[in-house]
């Protein structure tokens, strides 16, 4: 009877332990907690010591952007060259936002060097009329395929994974966009695009991550990043 005792107690303790221990087994795998609906000790604003008061706040477990406020983009204060980064996104009607990586911040704006994985409402913003520019896409050269996206309101997962040259896109549990930085097929498209006249461009080999402000409101929650 003691024996059936202690092998139940064993099984019981290793349920409670594989229940309760989701966060110790993301850790060993690596990954960080960039904002968990709390605190967002992990980002400040571009060019700036602090996070930007007046441009974002905390709403609800997410981060979003304050309409009418001072277009201050969203940096994390460490650089990354090599990452798996994941988040949920939700736009406004007619929103326009996008998440951008190996941002340098010695030029006037993040998209100056960093690529940008587009955040828009498709259905109203001008850009959804072009698949370069829709959501998901390689901001102005790579459109997306294969996508889901989720109505104006709803929250979409995304996911960019970026390493050494190879780079992709995923949104609802979907690739929808893959390239290799420096290739002559991205080259191509960045010289005819508006960021031929940026030097920089795609060019940084590690940098900040930014959540663009672009004037709409924009919410981001759940954000973690795995180095690899």
């Amino acid at each position: 009877m003691k024996l059936i005792f202690n092998s139940l107690a064993l099984c019981g303790a290793f349920i409670f332990f594989s229940s309760s221990s989701t966060h110790a087994v993301e850790s060993k795998q690596g990954r960080l907690a960039l904002f968990d609906g709390k605190l967002a000790d992990a980002f400040r604003g571009y060019k700036q010591d602090s996070f930007p008061e007046k441009s974002w706040v905390i709403e609800n477990g997410a981060l979003k952007t304050i309409p009418g406020s001072e277009a201050v983009d969203l940096v994390t204060k460490e650089k990354f060259e090599n990452f798996d980064l994941e988040l949920d996104w939700k736009i406004s009607p007619g929103g326009n936002s996008g998440i951008i990586y190996h941002v340098a911040e010695d030029l006037p704006q993040s998209y100056h060097t960093g690529p940008e994985m587009q955040v828009l409402d498709d259905s109203k913003h001008k850009d959804g009329g072009n698949p370069k520019t829709s959501a998901g896409a390689l901001y102005a050269m790579i459109a997306p395929q294969n996508k889901v996206l989720k109505p104006v309101g709803e929250w979409n997962h995304a996911r960019l994974l970026v390493q050494g040259h190879h780079v992709e896109h995923w949104l609802n549990g979907r690739k929808i966009v893959s390239y290799e930085l420096g290739s002559p097929e991205l080259e191509k498209l960045i010289g005819s695009s508006k960021f031929k006249d940026m030097p920089r461009f795609a060019k940084e080999k590690t940098g900040h991550i930014a959540l663009q402000h672009h004037h709409d409101e924009v919410w981001y929650r759940n954000i973690s990043i795995r180095k690899l």
